[in-house]
């Protein structure tokens, strides 16, 4: 890779490294490497399986912040979508990450640059790339810079169980007093509290927490419909 295209590289992915030779063996195959006479060079699988971890992490981090009320499932599921195979190909290929990728002939010839599986996973060693070489807040950066857009514009999955609504029902159909919910606790800095509610009804007390009071009551919701429903 010449200075060059090396200089065009990183300005796509939004990032200058102190140490290129990480971002080489980001975009290094494993048919390439395993072509070569000797095995001191290293293929990027070892970086993608960070690139992975640390992906899920913001990700993840990012659409906390977007979606303050949804619950552990509707995240996971939003990030999955976001993690996939598909999308991350096609973030590569949008920064032109397979012209610069090192593959073995027959990878070449059988179009290896554009297969989804190989973009996707080069990707993912190149955050990993990124965040040996300038540690957590960089790649958050970089991370952000690709994801933020459709993070902002995809909807947010449709509340398949309303739990406040739902336990509201069922208290009202067993003739019982509306449900009572209460801050026990916030904790954490003002950009990132968690909230701790308190759920009465009736003798019944269950606690929820949440990072925000919605998302907290939602929670000691859930909890008590549980109970309630076996009951």
């Amino acid at each position: 890779m010449n200075d060059h295209a090396h200089t065009a590289l990183q300005d796509a992915i939004g990032y200058r490294f102190h140490t290129p030779s990480l971002l080489v063996q980001a975009l290094r195959h494993r048919s390439y490497v395993n072509e070569q006479m000797t095995g001191r060079v290293q293929d990027n699988e070892r970086l993608e399986f960070l690139g992975d971890a640390v992906l899920n992490l913001v990700v993840g981090h990012l659409l906390m912040n977007r979606h303050p009320d949804l619950n552990e499932g509707d995240l996971s599921r939003m990030r999955a979508g976001l993690v996939c195979e598909e999308f991350l190909a096609a973030i590569a290929a949008h920064i032109g990450l397979g012209s610069f990728l090192q593959l073995g002939k027959g990878e070449i010839q059988t179009n290896g640059h554009r297969k989804s599986s190989i973009l996707s996973d080069a990707f993912e060693a190149v955050i990993a790339a990124v965040y040996l070489d300038g540690g957590f807040e960089k790649a958050f950066q970089v991370i952000a810079r690709h994801f933020s857009d459709k993070i902002l514009s995809a909807p947010a999955p449709l509340v398949s169980k309303d739990h406040k609504s739902k336990l509201q029902e069922l208290v009202q159909s067993r003739h019982h007093a509306p449900p009572k919910y209460r801050i026990t606790k916030a904790t954490g800095p003002d950009h990132d509290k968690t909230f701790s509610i308190q759920l009465s009804i009736g003798e019944l007390t269950v606690d929820g927490t949440g990072k925000s009071k919605k998302a907290a009551e939602q929670d000691a919701a859930r909890k008590a419909l549980s109970r309630l429903e076996t009951t």
